[in-house]
């Protein structure tokens, strides 16, 4: 199976001698192409500073990271944010779409900053849109969006490059129980339906369910990993939450 990810032990330190924190503490794993790998953890574990590592947003202190079999950690600041816009895509919490721009030029926006012809450009976002159902809406501006058509719109935008790698930092956490379901099940649907790669971050045993693997960090190490397996999602889910209970309950499992 082709990796998309490779993390090989790697650290991050802050902080100077006297008084320094180990955020990340020796984490290597995998992930293969077309994989929807979730990360939990009690707050402060280290996941949130993993993912940053993994989406070049922070350095690692030592070890290495290869996306697509290139060493993040050997690229310079003057070239992390072209290879940032066309190997990785990102689904965030809030949806950060930019108002002044209409669904299709939010959509677009990444290829434009990356030059690509306009007509490209048009058939592209088309594409893509028509995938997840809101070609109807592209020149509406956020603000004249439903809640779910604006997560389609995120969902689109993160894939509009053909990413390597999707990145989603608690793409749930600020739903109410309803839409975080529509959202989730959205994700997934990128990833059985377009073999998207997705690492996930959450707090949330249910969004977690949806996962094919589960990575549980504690104190910036890997505590344990879950594999879902033949399991179905219920059976999957109550496996998460006994794993959550081990870690202290230190995790949103309840929904």
């Amino acid at each position: 199976m082709e990796k998309i990810l490779e993390v090989k032990h790697i650290e991050k330190y802050y902080g100077k001698s006297g008084n320094v924190v180990k955020a990340i503490d020796d984490i290597s794993f995998d992930i293969s192409k077309g994989e929807f790998i979730g990360v939990m953890g009690p707050s402060g574990s280290g996941k949130t500073t993993l993912l940053n590592t993994i989406s070049t947003i922070d350095e690692v202190s030592s070890g290495h990271i290869y996306i697509n079999g290139d060493d993040i950690t050997k690229i310079n600041q003057k070239n992390i944010a072209k290879f940032r816009r066309e190997n990785l895509g990102f689904i965030f919490q809030e949806f950060n779409l930019l108002d002044t721009l209409n669904i299709h030029e939010n959509i677009a926006l990444a290829l434009t900053i990356n030059k690509c012809k306009k007509d490209n450009i048009d058939e592209k976002v088309r594409d893509i849109a028509t995938k997840l159902g809101i070609e109807d809406i592209l020149l509406k501006y956020p603000y004249e969006a439903s809640g779910g058509q604006k997560q389609r719109c995120a969902c689109a935008r993160a894939l509009i490059t053909d990413p390597k790698l999707i990145l989603a930092d608690e793409p749930t956490g600020a739903l109410d129980s309803r839409s975080a379901q529509l959202l989730i099940e959205m994700i997934s649907s990128l990833n059985k339906n377009l073999g998207s790669t997705i690492l996930m971050v959450t707090h949330d045993s249910f969004t977690a369910s949806y996962c094919d693997r589960i990575l549980f960090i504690k104190d910036g190490k890997i505590f344990t990993e879950l594999i879902k397996g033949e399991s179905n999602r219920k059976q999957f889910f109550n496996q998460i939450l006994d794993v959550v209970a081990l870690l202290g309950g230190d995790i949103r499992d309840v929904r």
